[in-house]
């Protein structure tokens, strides 16, 4: 397979076209410059940066074939069949161009415009592979090139020597192999199913090349790598995952929506240059009221979108409501607005740019003005062209619209009767909210809690001056299908919108949130993990600034009360119940269960028999009386609370759209496949 890749497009690219602008000392002393944190995304991170660099191999028509392997001893190794990164001597720095890339900051052949050895390129400010050195333990290249297999070490950013010639070949590209530094990285442990993930999804972006990756970590001998190219070529038996599309991002919007139910069967799609900007867009519209747009610049994913999506969205708002009046589908003084033509839209949006600018290192918006006009101009002509010739999607796409339209109305209204003369004006709070006595939000916290008995404990049991205790009656609406008119008209979702104080919708204001602490205390039985997700899919569809601010926790109330004589403890699960039995020499002998403790060999038995444990299990926050669970679940030092957080949107919103949608069998499937790694309290 690898030798085949020596038919792979080449271009000029030499050790002249590697331009120098500062140097690597930085990097070590302040890494969260540069890989944004030191935890398991900064770790990732180096995969990402040299992948990108395979990657923009590709783009530029050099490279067919890129493997990613994660080896024993914490070593990745990145392989790709491009020309490989140049050796000769750069005229600047005096030595080899691959030691100029590895160990100069912003050194790389992404900087020269037209004379540069790409077209296109990912990476914007070339401190990729450089970092990933200055990073790293040890890090170790191999150049395939014009025959000859050049290579040089380093630790940890350090050069150990330079570049050698090791051997001749018949082949071309570069392999890397790094090992990041545990002095750096607190955890090196790398995640494989995230490797995965977002290889699949460069897959799609990047049409025809094959993409690999491997985990022998595991594989129990010693790997020669000595003479291997790919190390898939030694056939190991370890797990592998590989991704080739032709379709490109048509497979990926299909792929996305394959737990939906789409509306039209054609995919909409384009690929046009204008004005040096290459735009690709797919879309497809589903029978949903969320939109997932998908937006990616030089393939690297803009999580907060920028210019390119701006003018998607106008081009698609516009396009819409001129073919709507055209065919009389629409009244003169009613038009689509832009959250109209979103809702249930799929679409993935990707733009590649020679001078490219985002805002900001992490490049999760892109910036580049001429991105807006580029994409507006070519979605909207080709859009145009699709509504025109596929009338029956057109008509489906069109009711989708005015449905979504007629809703907004009916949202507004129900909006304005409920927040009117709501919390937005300091007026009428709900009735069951005991708020707190502060009104600085920096300090309030609300515990949304699981019917009158918990509202009762906890109301008693807090801290009146900054703690706010919200009863909800029963479960709450299931709102991954519901529009905002059906979810306002249930009074515990509309008691919480008031209470919170942001406003819901295109009112949704983060900063006039009453509480920084929004906290979900629910039972700890099977309702009340319902309940809990019910909560958790609210806040994820409708108040996603409240997550992504790092303001809604779970609270961990315990599970068991121990007391033994006049000590008492609380475990928050059975392991720790039997660990604290234990510790305090007990068998719980008023128990039905005497094996509750694992006694020791060569402990005195009869003696610890002697002592007693009377052991409490709370079903809910309702069986605790105040103090018990003020201390426990309430007080700000000792409680235990999980922060919620999205780390992977995509992963999140493809995880509501199973569990809480209509697909059953998708969702049968989904249960059948975790069922191990549930934690089920029967």
């Amino acid at each position: 397979m690898a030798k085949d890749s020596k038919d792979t497009k080449k271009s000029s690219y030499g050790a002249d076209q590697i331009q120098v602008l500062e140097g690597l000392e930085p990097v070590r002393k302040r890494p969260g410059m540069y890989i944004g944190t030191t935890g398991p995304e900064g770790l990732h991170h180096l995969i990402w940066e040299i992948f990108d660099n395979s990657r923009d191999e590709a783009m530029a028509g050099r490279c067919s074939d890129i493997e990613i392997a994660l080896l024993p001893g914490g070593y990745i190794r990145v392989v790709d069949n491009g020309n490989g990164i140049p050796v000769g001597i750069h005229p600047k720095t005096k030595v080899s161009a691959l030691e100029t890339v590895m160990t100069v900051l912003h050194a790389g052949g992404k900087f020269g415009g037209e004379n540069s050895g790409y077209k296109v390129s990912g990476g914007l400010h070339g401190v990729g592979a450089s970092v990933v050195n200055a990073l790293s333990e040890r890090t170790e290249v191999q150049v395939h090139q014009d025959g000859g297999i050049h290579f040089q070490a380093y630790v940890r950013g350090v050069v150990q020597a330079k570049v050698k010639k090791i051997g001749s070949t018949d082949l071309h590209g570069t392999i890397t192999m790094f090992k990041p530094d545990p002095q750096i990285f607190p955890i090196t442990e790398f995640d494989y199913p995230k490797i995965v993930q977002h290889i699949r999804q460069q897959a799609y972006l990047v049409k025809s090349v094959r993409m690999s990756v491997i985990d022998a970590r595991e594989f129990g001998e010693k790997i020669d790598l000595a003479d291997v190219f790919y190390l898939r070529d030694l056939a190991l038996s370890v797990p592998s995952t590989t991704y080739y599309f032709e379709g490109g991002l048509k497979s990926l919007v299909a792929y996305t929506n394959r737990f939906q139910s789409p509306i039209h069967s054609s995919i909409f799609y384009v690929e046009k240059e204008i004005d040096n900007v290459m735009v690709e867009v797919a879309l497809q519209y589903v029978d949903d009221i969320s939109a997932r747009i998908t937006a990616f610049a030089n393939n690297t994913y803009n999580s907060e979108g920028g210019t390119h999506v701006t003018g998607f969205k106008t081009a698609l708002t516009r396009t819409l409501n001129t073919y709507s009046k055209k065919n009389g589908s629409g009244k003169d003084d009613e038009s689509f607005t832009g959250d109209d033509v979103l809702e249930g839209l799929t679409a993935i949006i990707s733009v590649k740019l020679r001078e490219i600018q985002f805002e900001g290192q992490t490049k999760a918006k892109l910036g580049s003005v001429e991105a807006q006009s580029a994409t507006a101009t070519a979605f909207g002509e080709a859009f145009s062209e699709f509504l025109e010739t596929h009338p029956d999607e057109a008509r489906s796409i069109i009711g989708k619209a005015t449905l979504a339209m007629k809703a907004r109305k009916a949202a507004k209204a129900a909006k304005d009767s409920i927040l009117r003369k709501g919390a937005l004006d300091g007026l009428t709070l709900p009735g069951k909210l005991a708020d707190c006595q502060s009104k600085d939000a920096s300090e309030s916290e609300v515990f949304i809690v699981e019917g009158d008995s918990a509202g009762g404990s906890s109301k008693q049991g807090r801290d009146r001056r900054t703690q706010a205790i919200l009863p909800l009656r029963g479960k709450i609406l299931n709102v991954e299908r519901a529009r905002l008119d059906k979810m306002l008209a249930s009074n515990e979702i509309k008691n919480l919108v008031i209470a919170m104080g942001t406003g819901i919708g295109d009112l949704f204001d983060v900063g006039k949130l009453r509480y920084h602490k929004i906290i979900i205390a629910t039972d700890a039985d099977v309702d009340g993990a319902h309940i809990r997700t019910l909560l958790l899919t609210l806040f994820y569809r409708y108040f996603r600034g409240v997550i992504d601010g790092g303001f809604l926790y779970i609270a961990q109330p315990p599970l068991f009360k121990v007391k033994v004589g006049k000590e008492v403890r609380y475990a928050y699960d059975e392991a720790a119940k039997n660990r604290i039995l234990k510790e305090l020499g007990v068998v719980a002998a008023d128990m039905e269960d005497e094996a509750a403790v694992e006694i020791e060999e060569g402990e005195d038995v009869k003696e610890v028999k002697t002592k007693k444990a009377s052991i409490q299990r709370y079903k809910g926050l309702g069986e605790m009386n105040p103090e018990e669970l003020w201390e426990t679940t309430m007080d700000p030092a000792r409680r235990v609370m999980k922060q919620v957080t999205v780390d992977d949107a995509a992963e999140a919103d493809r995880v509501f759209d199973i569990l809480m949608g209509t697909d059953v069998p998708a969702r049968k499937t989904f249960i059948q496949s975790n069922a191990k790694a549930a934690n089920l309290d029967v």
